[in-house]
């Protein structure tokens, strides 16, 4: 299935999706929908299912909604799949609905982590849920992945339980976790599962399907990448392999070199006299040593005669042995595993903690990664959590079959209301959102260190092929309900990695660096958009297309350096604002975040203003900001309020940072370290925004407007000595006077915030109006303007919402 399109050049020494020999049950046929209930079952002539699916999202039959891709692959192969979604996790009696599964249970909390699903960034309980029908919240249980897991043994107890999802994903290993402020276990752990699938998991669980289909107890199952596992003590399998000790730092061993994020390939290769050419390198090496031996006054030898008595005074040069250095042999990395630091010690060391989130995100190439290993537990209960290589990455013809598998791209009905619609009081906006989008490929190669892409999708850019991609909006133009022509986006995790890769295979399969943008864009890296203009060119043409929009975010320092691209883009693609994410405007934070500086921004803006007059179109980009993300002084937050005023923007909502389990930047909130470098006891230190009070003076300086954040920022300005700010001119960041204000905070996303003081009389001597208490007038709408709108002969506002990683 190696198709000629492919993009990437990895090596893919894997057994293609397809190639497997169907399973009996595979004569049932496809199912309209995965079964929820008995009743459903029987109409398809089945007496079990062989998986039972168990996730905290609603079941919506869509390529975009995980569970539906599981299920219909596991289909695809023969087997009966049941789901049950959003269960009573009170008792085990819900997971019963569908009876015992004949090979496991697939446990997953959902599309997104339930914590971060639960919870804002300041630790309070939303009161929506996207994924739920009606939008209710309280449907799922606070980590959803464990209680689910929990039940299903009840349930069936002999029954084999796989955990996948990026919940698990994200907690692979000992891990910080924000809400409850320490370190807890890993998940394989905690969720007693006997398998964790990470990352997108097609190629592993079709694997595993068939092995337990053929009969093999799934605790020899430990040689499949991509999955997670409590290694036994009797596992013959765990024999044999060579371990590398990385549970300490600052003590001496072999030294290897470590990748450091802040230089260029061809920066690192000329620190240690090589090139990037790796038929140069070794040559230029042997001349280097040649040379120094040979020249006399490289070493710093003089002339014999000018020494007094003829004598020659030469210093020591020591220079490579090539004969020993033939005899290091390096254990080869097949068979190589990595024992980072115990969850004891990552738990009581920050240190610690942070070298093993380093050694984590180094072993993230599916070409070179090794395995890896971290005790739990001391003694007699201690056990080895063994964590296998990342999944090799799907080839485009099978991604073509995944996503061109039957799916129905609706809810299911049992989620319809009354007038057996999906578009009432039991809408499901998650739905809403990608109904009319087009997801063409998968991963991520920024390495944005708050984003937690890359550590589940993998930086390989896996793509789609044209005609697959244009396909599915042709099927969207013809089945799906309420389309009017617009298709809302054709994008992924970002907008425009389409069929960017490396150009070696070589360099590919051994590249250790956490991203290949950041310093600079790497030069071994395509920056070719053609194949994605063309792809845009061909979706618009097809006849009953009006519109096709680019939801997904942006890399704007990719964009630049294909105009090509950003005038398609901004002529033909952008709704009247292009939402994208320079995340600050100051180096500190940039480098800690791993994002290009400001300068790429200004480019990408000159670019998008340029095409979009030659358009004779009005149009707006929307810059996103990250507050309190560690590395940010309040001199930084101070600096882009400034900016912002300069440029006119004004923030509706803000976006602070939030700590996700397993990111880099998480490693940094906790540990105050920077894994971006090697850690050590006197490695680098990381300015961290902790406590309310700070974090609220950080998300304040974004909304350097908002008079209820003036006496905030006036005292903290005065404090940092830049009272010359305060004032009543263009030039000042805030005013002298103070309004008459409640001191709270409304956020456009008004479901989940609560003003202080709701519900009372207005403050004594506070006048009413239609903006401080008072009803609309008669005919006029409450709200008639979006917050987006913009204001006449003003800048428009600036948006927040969820960082999608860009």
């Amino acid at each position: 299935m190696n198709a000629p399109v492919d993009v990437s050049f990895f090596a893919r020494a894997a057994k293609p999706l397809t190639s497997y020999r169907p399973y009996w049950a595979k004569r049932f046929g496809t199912a309209p929908f995965l079964p929820m209930s008995r009743a459903e079952m029987e109409r398809l002539g089945w007496d079990s299912c062989d998986v039972i699916l168990v996730t905290g999202d609603a079941y919506v039959d869509h390529p975009s909604f995980g569970m539906a891709v599981i299920g219909r692959v596991l289909e695809a192969q023969g087997f009966r799949v049941g789901i049950i979604a959003q269960p009573d996790w009170q008792s085990s009696e819900p997971f019963k609905a569908l009876g015992r599964p004949n090979l496991f249970w697939g446990v997953t909390a959902g599309n997104m982590d339930s914590m971060i699903n639960r919870y804002t960034a300041d630790r309070k309980i939303r009161s929506d849920d996207a994924y739920t029908p009606g939008d209710v919240g309280g449907k799922r249980p606070d980590r959803a992945s464990i209680v689910y897991s929990q039940r299903c043994r009840e349930a069936y107890k002999d029954v084999p339980i796989v955990l996948g999802g990026i919940e698990g994903s994200l907690r692979r290993i000992a891990h910080y976790d924000y809400w409850s402020d320490k370190v807890r276990r890993s998940i394989v752990v905690d969720a007693k599962c006997d398998l964790l699938l990470y990352g997108n998991a097609e190629r592993a669980l079709v694997e595993v399907a068939h092995r337990l289909a053929a009969r093999e107890p799934i605790e020899r199952i430990t040689d499949v990448r991509g999955t997670a596992f409590v290694r036994r003590a009797d596992d013959e399998t765990g024999k044999g392999w060579f371990e590398i000790d990385s549970t300490t730092v600052d003590e001496p061993g072999r030294v290897e070199a470590h990748v450091n994020p802040y230089m260029t390939t061809s920066e690192q290769a000329a620190s240690q006299g090589a090139s990037c050419s790796k038929d140069d390198a070794p040559q230029d090496a042997i001349n280097n040593v040649a040379n120094n031996v040979m020249d006399p006054a490289a070493c710093g030898t003089k002339d014999p005669e000018s020494q007094p008595g003829g004598a020659v005074i030469q210093p020591l040069r020591f220079v490579p042995n090539p004969a020993l250095r033939a005899r290091i042999k390096v254990p080869p990395r097949e068979r190589s595993v990595i024992r980072l630091p115990s969850y004891e010690q990552a738990k009581s060391d920050p240190v610690l903690y942070a070298h093993a989130n380093r050694v984590l995100h180094l072993e993230t190439n599916p070409g070179n990664a090794r395995a890896l290993v971290q005790t739990h537990g001391e003694g007699v209960t201690a056990r080895d959590v063994w964590i296998n290589p990342p999944p090799v990455p799907l080839t485009t013809a099978e991604m073509d079959w995944v996503f061109g598998l039957h799916y129905a791209r609706s809810p299911h009905p049992s989620y319809a209301d009354e007038h057996g619609s999906h578009d009432g009081a039991t809408k499901i906006p998650a739905w809403e959102m990608i109904r009319f989008s087009v997801n063409i490929m998968r991963g991520c190669f920024g390495g944005c260190t708050f984003c937690s892409i890359t550590e589940h999708e993998g930086r390989i850019i896996q793509s789609r092929s044209e005609d697959s991609i244009i396909q599915e909006v042709e099927e969207i133009r013809d089945r799906v309900k309420g389309f009017t022509g617009t298709i809302s986006d054709l994008g992924g995790p970002t907008a425009n990695m389409y069929r960017l890769g490396c150009r070696s295979p070589e360099i590919e399969a051994a590249c250790r660096k956490p991203s290949c943008v950041f310093p600079g864009i790497c030069q071994n890296l395509t920056t070719d958009h053609g194949p994605l203009v063309k792809i845009y060119r061909r979706a618009r043409a097809l006849k009953g297309i009006k519109k096709i929009l680019i939801g997904s975010g942006l890399r704007y320092d990719l964009a630049v350096k294909s105009p090509e691209y950003v005038k398609e883009l901004v002529q033909h693609h952008v709704g009247g604002y292009l939402k994208i994410a320079p995340e600050h405007t100051e180096q500190g934070p940039l480098t800690k975040m791993m994002k290009p500086g400001i300068g790429s921004y200004d480019r990408f803006k000159q670019l998008f203003e340029q095409f979009s007059a030659e358009a004779g179109k009005k149009q707006y980009l929307i810059p996103y900001f990250i507050a309190a993300h560690p590395g940010t002084s309040d001199e930084d937050m101070m600096n882009l309020a400034i900016w912002l005023k300069r440029n006119g923007f004004r923030a509706d909502q803000v976006q602070t940072f939030y700590p996700s389990p397993m990111a880099t930047a998480t490693a940094m909130y906790h540990s105050g370290k920077n894994p971006l470098r090697k850690i050590g006891r006197d490695s680098e230190s990381v300015d961290i925004v902790r406590g309310e009070k700070r974090r609220r003076l950080h998300k304040a300086f974004l909304r350097y407007h908002d008079p209820n954040n003036w006496p905030l920022l006036r005292e903290a300005l005065k404090s940092m000595g830049r009272a010359d700010l305060i004032g009543n001119g263009k030039q000042h960041l805030i005013p002298t006077f103070q309004p008459m204000t409640d001191g709270s905070y409304q956020s456009a996303r008004r479901k989940n915030s609560t003003g202080v003081g709701s519900g009372k009389g207005p403050a004594p001597g506070k006048l009413l109006t239609q903006h401080t208490g008072l009803p609309p007038r008669a005919g006029v709408r409450s709200g008639a303007k979006p917050s987006g709108t913009p204001k006449a002969g003003g800048a428009p506002r600036l948006g927040g919402g969820v960082r999608k990683g860009r």
